[in-house]
């Protein structure tokens, strides 16, 4: 039985966690007041959020580069929809950097009339199935799916977080000139971390010494966030949020899936 509104809400035409959001707020998100200095991350769910989340900081933030601060991800790059820990945007000291899976046509109006910066992450579909395959059976404000065939029905369809893949991704692309927007695939930033990293930099114009670019690709590493709780979010999965079962991992793997099953992508 399908029981995507027990666990979705649909407002304007994109799927959002119903446990964590209110009509009310998203009223509100076109006029938000955006700053000249705003970086916005924006992915399609399972796309590397937490990994480039974790790269913005360590490029801003030089306490967290030397390990001097102890704040996390949630708190540093908070998820713009889904404010759940009631952080007040509009006293956060600039430049803010906000994470969001929001399409081209719910963000702020003024993302696109300010400098505002805007990261967009992508990702093979097959992979970002995959893990929304695992995640979904892992955390319990998720339907769960309990076969893969099942989970692509629904991700084909829409009926997951996001809706579907190739709408947003496309959505963005198809206005892109409308933003201050770079577009970065989760495979290059795999293939040759150092390389995106300065990308990213020369995007963001923010000039790193050697060093300090050193510390970034270091400790933006898949085996480095997975054992620093700052950085992985497993600690407010599994005490805020809640799990289904004790199996799972917010960074489960970092692989890059060449084949997921017959179907419309199989190779």
């Amino acid at each position: 039985m399908d029981k995507t509104n027990e666990y979705l809400v649909n407002f304007k035409g994109h799927n959002f966690v119903k446990r964590f959001v209110k009509t009310e707020d998203l009223e509100k998100i076109d006029d938000f007041d955006i700053r000249d200095d705003d970086v916005f991350i924006i992915t399609y769910p399972k796309s590397g959020t937490i990994w480039t989340q974790q790269i913005l900081r360590l490029i801003y933030f030089e306490g967290h580069r030397n390990n001097t601060e102890n704040i996390s991800t949630m708190y540093r790059t908070p998820v713009f929809e889904y404010n759940i820990h009631n952080l007040d945007y509009a006293k956060m000291s600039s430049p803010r950097i906000f994470t969001s899976h929001l399409p081209y046509y719910l963000v702020p109006k003024g993302l696109t009339e300010k400098k505002t910066k805007t990261l967009y992450i992508y990702r093979n579909p097959k992979d970002v199935l995959i893990s929304y395959f695992h995640f979904s059976n892992w955390v319990a404000i998720f339907e769960a799916t309990y076969t893969m065939d099942q989970c692509l029905e629904k991700f084909l369809n829409g009926k997951v977080l996001g809706n579907c893949w190739f709408d947003h991704i496309r959505g963005w692309y198809e206005h892109r000139h409308d933003f201050n927007i770079m577009f970065l695939s989760y495979e290059d930033m795999k293939k040759d971390l150092r390389s995106s990293v300065l990308k990213i930099c020369n995007f963001l114009e923010k000039e790193l010494n050697e060093e300090d670019v050193d510390a970034v690709v270091r400790q933006a590493t898949f085996e480095n966030m997975k054992s620093d709780p700052l950085a992985n979010c497993n600690y407010i999965i599994n005490n805020e949020i809640g799990v289904k079962n004790n199996d799972g991992d917010f960074l489960r793997k970092d692989s890059v899936y060449l084949v997921l099953c017959e179907g419309p992508w199989s190779t």
